[in-house]
């Protein structure tokens, strides 16, 4: 039995980020992927939101994604494109990015990071006790870790050994999804119906035709066939336009549901296994990633003693609503797909409103991943959303807040009088950065808001402490996050 500290399930864009999170905190990691490689049949899900480019610039790669990606300021709501342009942050735009460059990009970065992948074989079960877990793999090997992760997708074998509920709503349509040829010329774009959303669209080799078609009665959970798209675009279009030659069919429905518990002992949930829905709005590979970066730093504390069980608690108290809210927001847009006469009447009449500054705003807020708030307490508006990406003045030269964040630790940022605040105790695990900012602090949805004096961000780049003149409460939010202070 090999022995690990975290054994994380499944190597798919989640379980990469998160191995990749934990190893930045120099906590031994190993994920266990059943494909022998990283490679996928078809181009698969694409597209990353705001708020995850974010997160990939404050590790220092989102350079890697932009530059193989195609950067779209507005998202469709309705018959609306709600203008994504005035968002304050770098990256207000969607980016249109297919997941097999995704898990590409990703499984580059972590190669160049002290994680192990186990490729070619899958966890079949687990045993845990006080101490750790006993993880069992399809090859016959045993894994020994003080904590297992399922990032295993929605049929995840983690959350049902684990017997966690998957509660939610079962599916009122599916989809089919593909990439073939044709032998005739389609006709390029997006159309609506009562039965949903149809489109066709030409890839990048300038052969292979994209196609996603809603079927007239939600399909079996077998494996689609050329024929089963055949017949459904027949429905649609009245021809099949002579499809040949699929790189792969698959098959999606509008199910829609969440984990009821995130955590059970030393088990825990991240990305599909945590929560699945329809993809309307590009949200679930996002969703993911944020879920694996939440947890990743947490997960490394508690590993290395500085952290208590309970700061893997906050896991869930900070995602499970958030995805939660997401998940909502998905299965409107997929009712707002359906439009027939009398739906199409309150399409038109949704998407006008949604057309309107106040409402776009808190739109583009939820469909960028830029309005999360975690609720930790009362105080300055900044408390539990995440801090901005300023152009700070330092000692050191000018610096962005998400250089400083590259590393994964948490960074005390002292705005005001040098000395000010401090990490007394902490300065073994939090940096500490003096410097000055001249412009306007801007959050998303909410506009404008006072200046801090100081703001102590956690590695997910959340900020858990606002200082207002004094360090009232600093040391209780040090401690909160990040444990106990060094005595000397």
């Amino acid at each position: 039995m090999t022995e690990h500290a975290v054994v994380i399930a499944g190597g798919g864009p989640t379980g990469m980020m998160l191995a990749a999170e934990v190893a930045l905190a120099g906590v031994d990691v190993v994920v266990v992927e059943r494909r022998p490689d990283h490679t996928l049949a078809g181009s698969r899900a694409g597209g990353l939101l705001t708020r995850t480019i974010e997160v990939l610039d404050q590790r220092g790669v989102a350079d890697r994604f932009l530059a193989e990606g195609q950067v779209h300021q507005a998202m469709p709501f309705g018959t609306a494109m709600l203008d994504m342009s005035d968002l304050p942050t770098r990256h207000p735009y969607f980016l249109a990015i297919f997941q097999n460059a995704i898990e590409g990009i990703l499984a580059a970065w972590i190669a160049e990071l002290p994680v192990r992948i186990a490729r070619g074989t899958e966890v079949t079960g687990f045993a845990q006790d006080d101490a750790g877990v006993d993880v069992g793999l399809s090859d016959g090997r045993s894994l020994r870790a003080q904590y297992l992760v399922g990032c295993d997708g929605g049929r995840s074998t983690i959350r049902k050994a684990a017997g966690i509920g998957f509660p939610g709503w079962d599916p009122t349509r599916s989809n089919l999804i593909a990439e073939v040829e044709m032998a005739e010329e389609p006709p390029l774009g997006v159309r609506h119906d009562a039965t949903g959303i149809h489109a066709l669209g030409r890839m990048e080799d300038g052969r292979t035709v994209r196609v996603v078609v809603t079927e007239p009665q939600i399909g079996p959970s077998s494996e689609p066939t050329l024929r089963d798209l055949s017949e459904v675009l027949i429905t649609v279009y009245g021809t099949d336009f002579g499809v040949h030659s699929p790189t792969w069919i698959s098959r999606f429905t509008d199910t829609t549901r969440q984990a009821a518990a995130y955590r059970v002992g030393r088990v825990l949930l991240a990305g599909d296994a945590a929560h699945v829905h329809y993809p309307a709005g590009g949200q679930g590979l996002s969703l993911g990633v944020q879920d694996a970066v939440n947890l990743g730093w947490k997960l490394a504390q508690v590993v290395g003693g500085t952290g208590s069980e309970r700061l893997l608690d906050t896991y869930q108290d900070e995602r499970h609503p958030v995805v939660a809210r997401v998940l909502q927001h998905t299965m409107a847009l997929g009712a707002l797909q359906r439009q027939d006469e009398r739906m199409k009447a309150l399409v038109d009449l949704v998407s006008e409103f949604a057309g309107m500054d106040e409402p776009r705003r808190r739109l583009v807020g939820i469909s960028s991943g830029l309005d999360i708030h975690y609720d930790l307490g009362e105080g300055h508006p900044l408390l539990g959303r995440r801090m901005p990406d300023l152009d700070l003045v330092t000692a050191r030269g000018p610096l962005r807040v998400f250089e400083l964040l590259h590393g994964a630790r948490p960074l005390l940022l002292n705005l005001g009088r040098p000395g000010a605040v401090g990490t007394a105790g902490w300065a073994d695990r939090v940096q500490l950065v003096d410097a000055s900012y001249q412009g306007e602090w801007e959050l998303p949805v909410l506009g404008a808001v006072s200046a801090p004096g100081a703001v102590l961000v956690r590695p997910d780049g959340h900020v858990a402490w606002v200082g207002e003149g004094t360090d009232a409460g600093l040391h209780d939010a040090l401690a909160t996050w990040f444990g106990r202070p060094t005595t000397a």
